[in-house]
């Protein structure tokens, strides 16, 4: 495992710009908190900006490697996705995910990945304005069914009756992918339905899209198949 420095940094409402920064275990979640460089504590996203909103987001939570995903957390729940970015792999600005006015208690939470741990990430948005996270870890000659970050739960028993109407999938895998290069929605026939493919982090900004949506019932999984 290693540790590298996080930053992000977003505008708000308001027109005050937010410099946010952390230090990250690789395959944990670490918290981004306000940058002392700019404002007197490090504190959490909702208690500095407690009632405000993000209106551009001008650096995505970006790290030196790779870096899976990042969401606001509120009361233990994922409230909406975040872009992702290696530090000078970027676009920006970059329009939000989701209009969220901050609550004293809300925190930004990022996850770095490396190559060597193959890392999976699956993040979606449905019609009913849920954002999740799915993950899971690629080995060998093999089929993974990613799981939910929060509640270990599979695509099915997460998002049953929605719809995913924007995805986007971030793997360090490229020729190892057989699943479209990337991840496939399953039905409970284990017939693909939907699914997106990734990007490697480290050569292009995951971009959201609304390809390969799909209607999610109980027994769907989000399958990753690779060939080593």
């Amino acid at each position: 495992m290693t540790t590298q420095a996080m930053n992000m940094s977003i505008m708000l409402n308001t027109g005050e710009v937010v410099d946010l920064e952390g230090t990250a275990t690789d395959d944990a979640w670490t918290e981004l908190q306000v940058s002392t460089d700019y404002a007197v504590a490090a504190v959490s996203i909702g208690q500095f900006a407690n009632g405000k909103s993000i209106a551009q987001i001008l650096q995505p939570a970006s790290g030196k490697t790779g870096v899976c995903a990042a969401y606001i957390n509120r009361r233990g729940e994922i409230l909406s996705l975040l872009p992702v970015a290696v530090q000078g792999v970027q676009s920006e600005p970059v329009a939000p995910f989701k209009q969220v006015t901050f609550q004293a208690g809300d925190t930004i939470q990022v996850m770095t990945c490396v190559a060597a741990t193959r890392i999976f990430s699956y993040n979606v948005i449905t019609n009913a304005g849920v954002h999740a996270i799915f993950q899971g870890t690629p080995a060998g000659a093999a089929n993974t069914d990613l799981t939910h970050v929060l509640s270990g739960q599979g695509l099915g028993a997460s998002l049953t009756g929605q719809r995913i109407v924007s995805h986007f999938a971030v793997s360090t895998d490229t020729f190892e992918l057989d699943s479209g290069g990337g991840v496939y929605i399953l039905n409970d026939r284990g017939l693909p339905v939907g699914g997106t493919a990734s990007t490697v982090p480290q050569v292009l900004q995951p971009p959201m899209n609304n390809m390969g949506q799909a209607q999610i019932n109980l027994n769907f999984v989000a399958r990753v198949s690779t060939n080593a």
